[in-house]
């Protein structure tokens, strides 16, 4: 039987997802983000100390927000000789504001990829705090391979954009749910929603999940569009490739002084380009998976019943295109995290009076 390492550790990423996701809902409301992503980085950490495999982050938190997280470089996995290497991509809670006010659309994800012989990284690393990002299902992302001359672009006004997915979906415009980022700079999409008289749905943060939402079936969303975090869009990206989707994502300076600086960097020639999900996640041996944390259009978030909480997740390949939704009860006094903090196991009771008094 051949060797398939995604295979052998996939669900070792995903137990990583849910110790996170349990252990940062323990902070959800009580308006500490800075404590609730430290929580889910620690839980992170304490796993990845445990798998076997030669990680290495290549997109982590910490640009935008100086974030607790794991950082570009960082090396996880225990290291053994003859473990497979990972490139990895990961946001420990993408929705740390609404984490923080109990708010929805709050995940924890990750993406790891297996490099290929010459060493590029597998996972695109954008040195830019935003991209302008278009997401779309897969019925569209084949429309537009057999047709490039479809009005589907981010050049293209949004208005077009709707009305041609509309076409394509077999709806009408009314009829068309687009979510967008709500932040002053995505107000020219607000209008062109508005304008062209679909759906729209606007979220505080955590973009990924809402990037994911198109391609997910039954999330009733038909389309995300704007700009939002650059990490976030790498991470959209290989979730996208094994989902189906698609996605084009540019480039977004927020200032002159930033252009400036990816110039100044050599990225001057690739400001303009236009990057799709096959650009930003590269090769097929790639791996997703994601847990809620609050409930958002790709999963549902942690329900607590007395001292159960029951976890949603989701874990899929870009090889197969196998795609796991995995619903998980974890008794409060008995499941253990493995944290790094303490080099050992933590029962969630335990963790939950730490948030209490940190609190």
């Amino acid at each position: 039987m051949a060797h398939d390492p995604e295979r052998t550790i996939e669900f070792e990423f995903l137990r990583a997802t849910e110790g996170a996701a349990l252990t940062s809902s323990l902070w959800l409301g009580k308006g500490e983000k800075e404590l609730g992503d430290a929580a889910a980085c620690d839980a992170i950490r304490g796993m990845f100390d445990l798998m076997d495999m030669q990680g290495e982050i290549t997109i982590g938190e910490g640009i935008k927000d100086e974030a607790p997280g794991l950082f570009l470089g960082e090396k996880v996995g225990n290291w053994k000789e003859g473990t497979t290497r990972f490139d990895i991509a990961l946001d420990p809670v993408d929705g740390t504001t609404n984490l923080s006010k109990g708010m929805p659309n709050s995940i924890s994800c990750i993406a790891a990829a297996i490099p290929d012989e010459s060493g590029q990284a597998a996972l695109e690393d954008i040195p830019a705090f935003y991209m302008d990002k278009l997401a779309y299902p897969e019925a569209v992302r084949l429309a537009w391979m057999e047709n490039p001359e479809l009005p589907l672009s981010l050049d293209e006004p949004l208005e077009n954009v709707i009305e041609c997915a509309a076409k394509i979906l077999n709806k009408d415009v009314s009829n068309m749910v687009v979510m967008i980022l709500d932040r002053p700079r995505n107000q020219k999409h607000i209008d062109a929603v508005r304008k062209v008289g679909a759906k729209l749905r606007m979220i505080a943060d955590g973009d990924i999940a809402a990037a994911l939402a198109p391609a997910m079936p039954g999330s009733g969303v038909d389309l995300y569009a704007g700009i939002g975090g650059s990490p976030e869009g790498v991470l959209s990206a290989a979730a996208l490739r094994c989902l189906g989707g698609g996605l084009m994502a540019r480039i977004w300076p927020s200032s002159e002084e930033e252009k400036q600086e990816l110039i100044e960097a050599g990225w001057g020639d690739r400001l303009d380009k236009v990057y799709l999900s096959k650009d930003l996640a590269k090769g097929e041996s790639i791996i997703f998976c994601a847990t809620g944390i609050s409930d958002s259009p790709l999963l549902k978030g942690i329900e607590s019943e007395g001292k159960f909480l029951r976890t949603h997740s989701v874990l899929m390949r870009v090889r197969s295109k196998t795609v796991r939704f995995v619903e998980a009860i974890h008794n409060m006094d008995k499941k253990t995290i493995r944290l790094r903090s303490t080099n050992g196991e933590t029962t969630l009771a335990e963790a939950g009076k730490q948030a209490t008094v940190g609190n």
